[in-house]
């Protein structure tokens, strides 16, 4: 282990009676050196908290951040050897991009062939190479966004921290600095802590997701672990479209749970092991199914498919992919087809079939 939260809180006490506020809520997460993690959760989940207090931005309440072997608790931030790059860029306007990377090497009063080397290593590996002279404002968002970065990354800091880095940056651009954040870290090797409400970043970007709510951790894995084995019905809604259905369990067999659904009987896949027999028996339990789970087919399967039949509520066609949702006794269920041919179309009020695939359903513990 390099970094550690261990039972981590953070309570803002409410002044003049005003009601305390328990934002970050016994977090516990151990992160390896040289792994990617990205907190995920929708806004008030505690997160960005979590970060400051891992950058010492805030100070806990009660638990410790353990970094490579020491508790840095009470340590100021300019000691902590982190790094973060802001969602507002926070460059500085009057500097040019040179002078914006080197200010933290020259607060070390470090010599200037050794700040221009350092510099010039940044300025190639975040490719901002030819720009070193220009001014903030003369730079595209992606642009600033990588000066952000290299003024991080030249400090070469033992945790690289960032604060939802690419949320004022249009979608295209996104996706192209996700892309060059991950390289850049696998490039180096650098621990580093994401935090972001955006769940393809944290799929993309991570080693290890650690998704949020309510100021407690509600699954930690990797992007397959929390996308194909939810641990209760938040993450699964919170990670993509999701289909809650009400489910009979009629008990295990070898080959997995016996179930009725609305009317049809399948057998699925065990449970994981997080989840006990007891609660998947219970009349709560729900089936989780996702969109791209389920085949439609424009008339009734042969006999070996088992399929329900319903009728087209909603229909979006995206070019690549094809969006429904279809009423199945009251019920609405979301199916997605991708690169669909024109057979595959289904005006709304069609009659269709819907197979589940059986391998990609999960039960959840009510």
């Amino acid at each position: 282990m390099f970094l550690q939260l261990k039972n981590l809180t953070k309570t803002f006490f409410g002044r003049s009676g005003a009601t305390d506020v328990i934002a970050v809520n016994d977090v516990s997460v151990t992160i390896e050196r040289g792994q990617f993690v990205t907190l995920l959760g929708p806004s008030g989940c505690g997160k960005t908290t979590t970060l400051r207090l891992i950058a010492g931005f805030e100070f806990p309440t009660a638990g410790n951040i353990v970094l490579d072997g020491d508790v840095i608790n009470e340590q100021p931030p300019n000691v902590r050897d982190m790094a973060m790059v802001f969602q507002s860029y926070a460059i500085f306007p009057h500097l040019t991009v040179f002078e914006n990377i080197a200010y933290g090497l020259k607060i070390k009063k470090l010599g200037r062939s050794e700040i221009s080397r350092q510099v010039g290593h940044a300025l190639e590996m975040t490719e901002l190479g030819g720009l070193e002279n220009r001014a903030p404002n003369e730079l595209s968002g992606g642009q600033q966004q990588r000066v952000a970065l290299a003024r991080a990354l030249v400090m070469q800091p033992k945790v690289l921290l960032f604060d939802e880095p690419l949320s004022n940056l249009d979608a295209k651009l996104r996706v192209t600095m996700r892309s060059e954040i991950r390289r850049i870290q696998q490039e180096l090797g650098i621990t580093s802590v994401y935090v972001t409400h955006d769940q393809d970043e944290a799929m993309v970007l991570s080693d290890l997701v650690v998704v949020m709510d309510q100021g407690r951790i509600q699954q930690a894995g990797s992007a397959v672990e929390i996308y194909r084995r939810p641990q209760n019905r938040f993450v699964a809604d919170f990670i993509g479209q999701a289909n809650f259905l009400p489910v009979t369990v009629n008990g295990e067999e070898k080959s997995g749970w016996n179930i009725d659904l609305l009317g049809k009987r399948l057998t699925i896949p065990a449970a994981s092991p997080e989840i006990s027999d007891a609660k998947i028996e219970d009349s709560n339990t729900l089936l989780l199914a996702r969109p791209e789970s389920i085949r439609l087919h424009g008339s009734e399967p042969d006999s070996t498919v088992t399929a329900l039949k319903g009728t087209v509520h909603r229909t979006a066609y995206l070019g690549s992919l094809a969006e429904y949702d279809v009423n199945v006794d009251g019920h609405l269920i979301a199916a997605a087809v991708y690169d669909p041919s024109e057979e595959q179309l289904y005006p709304v009020g069609s009659e269709v079939w819907l197979e589940l695939l059986a391998e990609n359903l999960y039960l959840l513990a009510g």
